[in-house]
């Protein structure tokens, strides 16, 4: 079997016949298809690029972003301490009212004639007669005695005493501590919200805290997140007036900062 081996001429050939075909029109229209290829791949590229370039980088500005906005700094202050002040004691209870005696004379009847119903089981003499007849009756009323429960006296609170409370590992511990669980919120990073937040709140006698408010703040999310934190303090070493464990008011600045 003989191999037809021939070449088959396209339409490129037969125009360019008995002509230059190293370089010009032949060799463009030769690399056509190529060329037209390899620009849809760049054009697509290019598009593609342009798409999601600015997406990532979007992205990573929100990321760096959201980095730099974690400082969270706890300073220590007694600046307010003089503001929280102790509540006045209640009001001493009314005094119990004694039994009172109450005499009440009652104006004598005479009495001219007595009669007499049964003589068996009334026997009046003379000198009974005569006695009611000179002496006043006399009417004892006695009040009842109202009973007063006593008012139990709230503890008092301190603001400085002898020995002030103090947080395990002391302030330093307490900046770290506030720093690691203060989560700054998002609303308030979007809206470039920042401040110093005032947190009062109350040790007591057995180091817990309790009564946390806001002494001073700046927006509701940044201080809804300091409260949030406070109610989670562990136990303190409580404060001291005269060797004895009080309850002190405590406050605490916490200041959010964006980057």
């Amino acid at each position: 079997m003989v191999q037809n081996n021939q070449f088959i001429p396209t339409f490129d050939d037969i125009v360019f016949e008995n002509r230059n075909k190293e370089y010009g029109a032949y060799q463009i229209r030769k690399k056509y298809n190529r060329v037209v290829l390899i620009s849809t791949l760049i054009g697509c590229a290019i598009i593609a690029s342009a798409v999601i370039i600015p997406y990532i980088n979007a992205s990573r500005n929100a990321s760096h972003k959201m980095r730099d906005a974690k400082e969270v700094i706890a300073e220590m202050s007694n600046d307010l301490q003089t503001e929280a002040a102790p509540p006045p004691p209640p009001p001493p209870p009314p005094p119990p009212s004694e039994v009172q005696t109450v005499v009440k004379y009652v104006a004598p009847v005479v009495v001219d004639s007595v009669k007499v119903e049964d003589e068996s089981k009334l026997m009046i003499s003379d000198e009974q007669v005569a006695t009611t007849e000179n002496k006043a009756a006399v009417e004892i009323v006695e009040q009842k005695r109202e009973e007063v429960e006593p008012v139990q006296k709230e503890e008092e609170v301190f603001v400085v005493v002898e020995e002030m409370p103090e947080f395990p590992g002391g302030v330093k511990a307490l900046r770290q501590y506030l720093a690691t669980a203060v989560k700054y919120p998002v609303i308030a990073q979007e809206n470039g919200i920042q401040g110093k937040v005032y947190v009062n709140f109350v040790v007591n006698k057995d180091g817990s805290v309790s009564n946390a408010k806001i002494a001073r703040g700046v927006d509701p999310s940044l201080d809804a997140e300091a409260l949030r934190v406070v109610s989670t303090l562990p136990k303190w070493r409580p404060g001291k007036q005269r060797g004895a464990p009080v309850r002190v008011s405590y406050t605490v600045p916490i200041s959010f900062k964006l980057e």
